[in-house]
């Protein structure tokens, strides 16, 4: 799939943050696939051409979750965290992206 039928500047706005967490490094290690936060309305599609479009990697799949955010109380009453829409996306063997590395 090519990134020419995707607005460019939507692409660049689709990844949020790259989730660093103990399951995401597990997922990375065990199955070659990168952790992002994205928008909450991305499709696969959308986020495939982003990543693809980004860091120049070959993607074979994208998983996507929804966490619904919780309900936290506070001495000042009840609030609630917002929703999150993670994408597990894998890549090609032998490819990788570094998230230390400086952009040029």
């Amino acid at each position: 799939m090519s990134t020419s039928k995707f607005d460019e500047g939507r692409l660049m706005a689709i990844l949020l943050a790259p989730v660093v967490s103990e399951k995401a490094t597990m997922a990375a290690e065990k199955s070659n696939a990168v952790t992002f936060k994205v928008m909450r309305d991305a499709t696969k599609p959308e986020i495939k051409a982003a990543v693809e479009l980004l860091f120049n990697v070959e993607v074979t799949g994208v998983s996507v979750v929804n966490i619904k955010g919780k309900v936290k109380r506070s001495a000042r009453g009840v609030g609630r965290r917002n929703n999150v829409r993670i994408a597990y996306v894998g890549l090609k063997k032998g490819q990788e992206i570094h998230f230390d590395e400086e952009v040029k």
